[in-house]
């Protein structure tokens, strides 16, 4: 392997590439730097400062973990870019070695700390204001370690997406102790039984959350939660925590709160059996308020990705705050009728007395809080027009 030196944000990193081009292939040095992850690194560096600058504390006061760091780039990034106090830690030793030498190259020793131990284990052992759980796979094993650790914020993504969304239906069983469904939302599924996954770990620790931002890009699902300490708000978090109740027939869906599942097992609309979801996260998925400083943070930085950065989260903050979302394609295929734009039926659902928005989930998702019946008389009327 040799390291050559890239840039990205305002710092610079040594990665390792293999010494022969022809044997490059992503998964074998994606563990130390993975470019595509670059969008997700320039998302995470406006968000967290967006959420400083709503703390009204001092950066160089907040400790900030990247407890998986590979090669460092993350908490340089956040070192260099806010003036964070970092903690880079990876249990591989290359990684480790990688990292102090990235530390050096950047001239950060002051703000950043090395660190060689199992992720587990480190954030059994230390608190932070800030922990960021970017494992490669699925976070599962390190959520209780990390609601232990973090003080104020929660940064997680998960790569898992195929057990999270169902797919692999008795993987997300097991490592997230939820069922998930792979219904038409399935990346929405995955990001609440994600955030769900996490609530529990929290509230076991009595912190409670306030769910900052949520996205799904690629091959992966990134969540940033706010810890609010405290029984009460523990108690809270848990009362967003429920079940979906789907039909894979019609696509009628509902939703209940709390840790006991329906038991309604057929479908109100079309009679065929219901499938339950859950238990899972509930409650909103976005802030808006803090999706428009993330904005303004892109719009300042500029960094590398912002214009794809400021799309999704441009989505997130005007996608209705609701459970699930509606595939304007299958819709269209189920009543068998021509497609109009999904913004034709958007405005047909908020004419007839409904929220409705697109999702940053789907390109062909709806969101709204119009059933199922009304949003097919709306579809077959903007068909109708559409033909005309």
């Amino acid at each position: 392997m040799n390291t050559p030196v890239i840039g990205e944000g305002n710092i610079r990193v040594r990665v390792p590439l293999p010494d022969d081009s022809s044997d490059y292939t992503l998964s074998s040095v994606s563990v130390f730097y993975n470019p595509e992850m670059e969008l997700n690194r320039d998302i995470t560096v406006a968000a967290i400062s967006g959420f400083i600058d709503r703390t009204e504390v001092e950066p160089a006061s907040i400790s900030y973990a990247d407890v998986m760091s590979a090669s460092g780039i993350r908490g340089i990034r956040m070192a260099s870019e806010l003036g964070l106090k970092c903690w880079l830690n990876d249990w591989n030793p290359d990684a480790y070695e990688l990292i102090r030498e990235n530390i050096k190259l950047n001239a950060l020793e002051e703000s950043c700390t090395p660190s060689h131990q199992n992720a587990n284990t480190l954030m059994h052992q230390e608190q932070f204001d800030i922990v960021d759980l970017d494992p490669f796979g699925s976070p599962a094993p390190f959520l209780d370690a990390a609601a232990r650790s973090a003080r104020r914020l929660l940064c997680i993504t998960a790569t898992d997406t195929a057990p999270l969304c169902g797919a692999h239906l008795k993987s997300g069983i097991r490592k997230y102790a939820a069922v998930p469904l792979n219904t038409e939302y399935h990346r929405e599924m995955g990001a609440r039984v994600l955030l769900g996954a996490a609530a529990r770990a929290l509230a076991r620790r009595d912190k409670g959350i306030n769910v900052l931002l949520t996205h799904v890009t690629r091959h992966y699902v990134r969540v940033y939660l706010e810890i609010i300490r405290g029984v009460q708000h523990a108690d809270s978090t848990m009362e967003k925590m429920g079940f979906i109740s789907h039909c894979f027939h019609c696509g009628f869906r509902s939703w209940g709160y709390g840790l006991t599942p329906e038991t309604v097992s057929r479908c109100p609309n079309c009679g065929k059996s219901l499938k339950l979801a859950g238990p899972l996260w509930l409650g909103g998925i976005q802030e808006p308020d803090f999706c428009g400083a993330v904005l303004e943070e892109l719009e300042t930085r500029k960094p590398g990705k912002c214009k794809e950065a400021m799309k999704i989260v441009a989505f997130c903050k005007d996608e209705l705050n609701i459970p699930t979302f509606y595939d304007h394609h299958w819709l269209c295929k189920k009543n068998g009728v021509s497609p109009g734009t999904i913004n034709d039926l958007i405005s047909a659902l908020k004419d007839a007395g409904f929220m409705a928005s697109r999702t940053h989930f789907s390109g062909t998702g709806v969101k709204t809080d119009a059933g199922i019946n009304n949003i097919n008389d709306e579809l077959t009327f903007v068909s109708d027009k559409y033909i005309q």
